[in-house]
């Protein structure tokens, strides 16, 4: 008789919690700098590279633009970020960090990592989990290709 498929033995379920978990655990340092998960994960894309397009952080970031306009606007009205449209192609729309985006960058940084810390993780442990996560991606990507 095959074993009975329980909640607990779902990867999906255990991806979704561990989620909701992060998003939890970084609410604690991001509370400090009024920014949210989302907010602060288009901060360290745009730390990575600074005047890139709507369509690029979309991409980078697995968000529809209809997510990410409104997320946008929200970080440029406390004043994180700039929206400005293209000289070269008016229909493109350029976001570029303000000056309070790249001075918070560090102290942003700090105290997330002060967060991860609490994991406990060695290096080793932390590069077998990321190697794993980056596998399941890798195959779900495949899978949706198909």
């Amino acid at each position: 008789m095959p074993k009975e498929i329980t909640l607990n033995d779902q990867i999906c379920f255990q991806i979704s919690r561990a989620h909701q978990l992060f998003n939890k655990f970084y609410q604690e340092p991001l509370d400090e700098y009024n920014l949210t998960y989302v907010q602060y994960i288009t901060l360290l894309s745009l730390w990575e590279k600074d005047g890139v397009t709507v369509n690029f952080l979309s991409q980078k970031l697995g968000l529809s633009n209809g997510t990410l306009t409104p997320l946008l606007k929200r970080l440029e009205k406390a004043g994180w970020i700039t929206r400005n449209r293209d000289k070269a192609d008016e229909r493109r729309v350029l976001i570029h960090l303000t000056e309070l985006g790249k001075e918070k960058k560090e102290p942003i940084l700090q105290a997330v990592q002060g967060c991860l810390n609490r994991l406990n993780y060695s290096d080793d442990e932390f590069a077998a989990a990321m190697d794993t996560i980056i596998d399941l991606q890798e195959r779900l990507e495949k899978t949706n290709d198909k």
